[in-house]
C-alpha cells in the first residue's frame, strides 16, 4: 500500500478499511460472536468504536495467515460447539455487502456443506513461465476469483488448519485447507464489489462501491 499505516486502518468513506469490514458482520442477526484478530501490540485498536460490540472478543494475531485464523476459531470455540459454523473474513474486504454474508450463511446451512464467496473468471487467464513468457491459456470455463468470507464447521476447519501446519502445507485461504483435507467446498456466488484493498487505487474503488451499495449486488 506504500502507507504509513496498515492498511486496515486507513481511512475510507468516514472510517476505517476494518471497521466498514467488522459492521458488515455485525449487521447479519445470524452471527452471535465476532473474534477479530490483532496486534495487541497495536493501540490503533483503541480507537475502533465496533471492537467495544457486546459480540467482539480480541484474539492476538500470528505470524501467518492460518496462525491469526486459528487463534481467533480457538477464541471462538470457548463459546461455540464443534458442529457450529464459523465465518472467517479478510479485514481488507470491507465492501462485502450483508445480502451476500447472508447467501453464503443461507445456502450452506442448506446443503451443509462448507463454502466461500467467489466469483467467476470473465477474463481469458495465463499461465506463465518463470521468465514471464506466456506458457499456456488455461480454460477459464471452470475458474473462480476466491472471495471471504469462507463458512465451515469450527472443528472440521481447526483440524484442517492445524495438519496443514503440521504438515507444511501452504495455505493461501481456509477452503484450500479444508481441500487438502478431503472436504467438499461448494461456490456461493458473490460480488464484484466485495474487492479486496491491496494497493492504493483500491481505496477510491472501494468508496465507490460504499456509496453505490446497490449496484455491490
Amino acid at each position: 500500500m506504500a502507507a504509513a499505516i496498515p492498511k486496515q486502518y486507513l481511512p475510507l468513506a468516514g472510517a476505517t478499511v476494518m471497521e466498514h469490514s467488522l459492521n458488515a458482520l455485525l449487521a447479519c442477526p445470524d452471527i452471535r460472536a465476532v473474534a477479530v484478530v490483532l496486534d495487541p501490540a497495536d493501540r490503533r485498536n483503541d480507537d475502533i468504536v465496533g471492537l467495544r460490540d457486546a459480540r467482539v472478543r480480541i484474539a492476538p494475531g500470528g505470524r501467518e495467515r492460518a496462525d491469526s485464523v486459528l487463534a481467533g476459531l480457538d477464541l471462538l470455540a470457548e463459546q461455540a460447539g464443534g458442529d457450529d459454523w464459523v465465518l472467517v473474513h479478510d479485514a481488507a474486504r470491507p465492501c462485502v455487502a450483508v445480502t451476500s454474508i447472508n447467501r453464503l450463511i443461507t445456502e450452506v446451512q442448506q446443503s451443509g456443506v462448507g463454502g466461500l464467496l467467489a466469483e467467476p473468471v470473465v477474463d481469458t487467464v495465463k499461465r506463465a513461465t518463470a521468465e514471464g513468457k506466456v506458457e499456456s491459456t488455461p480454460d477459464r470455463a471452470n475458474l473462480w476469483r476466491a472471495q471471504t468470507p469462507q463458512m465451515f464447521r469450527l472443528r472440521e476447519l481447526r483440524d484442517a488448519l492445524r495438519d496443514a501446519r503440521r504438515e507444511g502445507k501452504v495455505v493461501t485461504d481456509e477452503a484450500s485447507a479444508m481441500e487438502m483435507a478431503g472436504h467438499e467446498v461448494q461456490l456461493v456466488a458473490g460480488s464484484p464489489g466485495n474487492l479486496k484493498v491491496t494497493v492504493q487505487a483500491d481505496l477510491a474503488l472501494a468508496e465507490y462501491y460504499l456509496s453505490h451499495p446497490a449496484e455491490d449486488e
